[in-house]
């Protein structure tokens, strides 16, 4: 069973930046695919970046060109620059490793965007 630690969620400004991050248990951390997941207060769990074992990413259209997902196979940790950050962004984000099909989550760090 991966473990995933996430970290860095706060409080911020509308406008502000934050970086998230999650650490990975285990030594196979370059054969998962990574991601970041969010969920609002209300609301359903929703993706937010995905950065996979070949290297390439996607994001959600809400955060395109605002936030950057990126890992670092050596640490075993993936990261989630947050940019121009908007009060719409509050929510807990959960860190998500896949693999064979199967998901691991970590128990997420809350981000408050304040107006």
């Amino acid at each position: 069973q991966e473990q995933l630690v996430e970290s860095g969620g706060g409080l911020v400004q509308s406008g502000g930046s934050l970086r998230l991050s999650c650490v990975a248990s285990g030594n196979i951390f370059e054969a998962y695919d990574m991601g970041w997941y969010r969920q609002a207060p209300g609301k359903q769990r929703e993706l937010v970046a995905r950065n996979f074992r070949n290297g390439s990413t996607n994001y959600a259209d809400s955060v395109q060109g605002r936030f950057t997902i990126s890992r670092d196979n050596a640490e075993n940790t993936v990261y989630l620059q947050m940019n121009s950050l908007k009060p719409e962004d509050t929510a807990v984000y959960y860190c998500n490793a896949l693999l064979y099909g199967i998901n691991h989550w970590g128990k997420g760090t809350l981000v408050t965007v304040s107006s």
